[in-house]
């Protein structure tokens, strides 16, 4: 009998809460083809994420696998997205996130390429700012960061891990990517991605009635 460094039961817990999300984001269109990653933290040494390649709307226990801390399967043959190490850096980064959800939503993808030159997305005066956590108010001025894309994840890390120790948004956008937004729980993780992609949706309605010609009087 093989003996699992982590727990069978733990394991089957997460991987039900992961096919609930996944189905509904894909439900809502934000994780087209086969795109898209979504982890859990199993324990401090182990996370729980979707195997690379699989179609997220129809997701079993079988599409899923343990990595540890860097990246490495743990009791498994299958390949993890190259995107792991980034889920892993937020676990890494604050041991309270236990929840990471990527995506490739239209909005997302619109938005990073047209903001990608500045470096953010400035998100103020919406009273959605409150589903993010340090937020009481209509009142602000948040900063959604944009990432240039790179196919070397180390990279790519280093570049993120500045805006992780802003105590920003918890979330980032990277260039004709899509999202990263985490929580301490799926609920937390699954809140900010909505909140994120609501507020990218108004501000792409908003650039499109801008740029449209004034009807006539």
């Amino acid at each position: 009998m093989i003996t699992l460094p982590f727990s069978a039961n733990a394991f089957h817990e997460v991987a039900q809460q992961l096919i609930a999300i996944t189905a509904e984001v894909a439900r809502r269109g934000w994780t087209p083809a086969t795109s898209s990653n979504f982890s859990m933290r199993l324990d401090h040494q182990h996370a729980v994420i979707t195997v690379s390649g699989r179609d997220k709307g129809q997701l079993t226990e079988k599409d899923f696998m343990v990595v540890d801390m860097n990246g490495q399967p743990v009791a498994s043959e299958h390949r993890p997205s190259a995107e792991t190490k980034l889920h892993n850096q937020l676990y890494q980064h604050d041991e309270r996130i236990g929840c990471v959800l990527h995506t490739h939503s239209h909005n997302q993808t619109v938005m990073s390429r047209l903001c990608a030159k500045r470096g953010h997305i400035a998100l103020e005066g919406y009273e959605l700012l409150k589903a993010f956590p340090g937020h009481h108010t209509h009142d602000a001025s948040v900063k959604l960061a944009v990432l240039g894309n790179r196919q070397d994840m180390d990279l790519l890390s280093c570049e993120v891990a500045p805006h992780l120790k802003k105590n920003g948004l918890p979330a980032y956008l990277i260039e004709g990517h899509g999202l990263y937004a985490w929580g301490q729980s799926a609920a937390d993780a699954m809140r900010h991605l909505e909140a994120c992609e609501f507020l990218l949706g108004v501000e792409l309605e908003m650039l499109r009635l801008q740029a449209a010609p004034s009807p006539r009087s």
